[in-house]
């Protein structure tokens, strides 16, 4: 390709100055090293750009094609510079965020909308991650942001950033058996029904780390996609259900749920925000992790520090290995 992107700068400087002479110094050339570089233009395509006896200058009808390509392309390039600038300087960017934690929308949508308004050129979304798998969708690049309580220690590229850690509890309606326990254990869940989100079992913390390791299964298993929908059938005396202790928080001043423990010492688990390695460093990605660990806090009740403590089930020794789900 012989056109390039200086000689359609060349041309829009002539239009706009009406002589080779205030186009050069508008270009930092000199009026001879322009007119060289119009008549090759001329020469390799065979045609003249402008009609050099008028005053100012004036294009030919090959002159206005150029004009208008050069206005195209330089507005264009010269917003992707612009872009690329402000990447650099990490004010501009993607974020779009997934999540496998059912019930993170009560601190997670304050985060975004305070976020927004701090780096409001920041594209900025958010999907639930509950029909794919958001963790290989993060290493693809087709989102930038997962919050998870189930890392994957084989995929590499990904790191972890531990938000907070909170406790899985029981919930059950106030009139139950269970209500009166300061713990439950695994027996005393097989002739309850279980309502759970709709994920497979083995994603599921009350499985894996509770009944599932002691042969237990409940009596029944029912299914709710949404975190209210849940809290209504246990106070509608449908069942228990497995949720973090932040959730069961919102709903204990209604009056109808009562909470307790599953095992001794409770069952605890860690939330992480995992990024691609590369971009964990950039300044909109810090700043966004901040933030979510602010918000958090303040919102929610019973969370603690995202260290972890003797007795945690899951990431005891390293953020980036072991099984988590914040779903309960």
């Amino acid at each position: 390709m012989y056109i390039e992107l200086r000689h359609l700068r060349s041309i829009r400087a002539i239009a706009s100055e009406g002589s080779l002479a205030g186009a050069a110094r508008r270009l930092y050339l000199t009026e001879s090293a322009l007119s060289h570089q119009i008549k090759s233009l001329e020469r390799h395509f065979e045609v003249e750009l402008f009609f050099r006896r008028h005053r100012p200058l004036r294009l030919t009808p090959a002159g206005e094609l150029l004009l208008s390509l050069a206005r195209r392309l330089l507005d264009e390039a010269e917003t992707a510079e612009a872009k690329l600038r402000e990447l650099a300087g990490g004010g501009h960017g993607r974020l779009h965020v997934a999540m496998e934690c059912h019930s993170c929308f009560q601190w997670l949508l304050p985060t975004m909308d305070r976020y927004r308004n701090s780096w409001p050129q920041v594209e900025l979304d958010l999907s639930a991650g509950y029909s794919f798998h958001p963790l290989p969708a993060l290493l693809r690049g087709d989102v930038d942001l997962v919050v998870t309580s189930d890392p994957e220690p084989d995929l590499r590229g990904i790191d972890y950033h531990p938000l907070f850690r909170h406790e899985v509890r029981l919930a059950v309606h106030r009139d139950s058996p269970l209500a009166g326990r300061g713990a439950v254990t695994p027996s005393d869940l097989a002739a309850d029904t279980l309502i759970t989100y709709p994920v497979c079992r083995e994603r599921l913390d009350v499985f894996g780390e509770f009944l599932t390791p002691a042969g237990v299964q409940p009596a029944a298993v029912r299914t709710a996609e949404l975190t209210a929908m849940i809290v209504q059938l246990v106070a509608s005396r449908r069942g228990v259900a497995a949720l973090p202790n932040w959730v069961i928080a919102e709903h204990r001043p209604r009056g109808d749920i009562a909470d307790v423990a599953l095992g001794k010492g409770g069952l605890w688990r860690t939330l992480f925000a995992a990024v691609r390695e590369e971009d964990r460093h950039s300044p909109y990605m810090q700043a966004f992790l901040t933030e979510a660990s602010s918000v958090s806090r303040e919102l929610l009740t019973g969370i603690l520090s995202a260290e972890p403590a003797e007795g945690d089930v899951g990431l005891a020794l390293t953020p980036k290995s072991g099984p988590f789900e914040t779903s309960g």
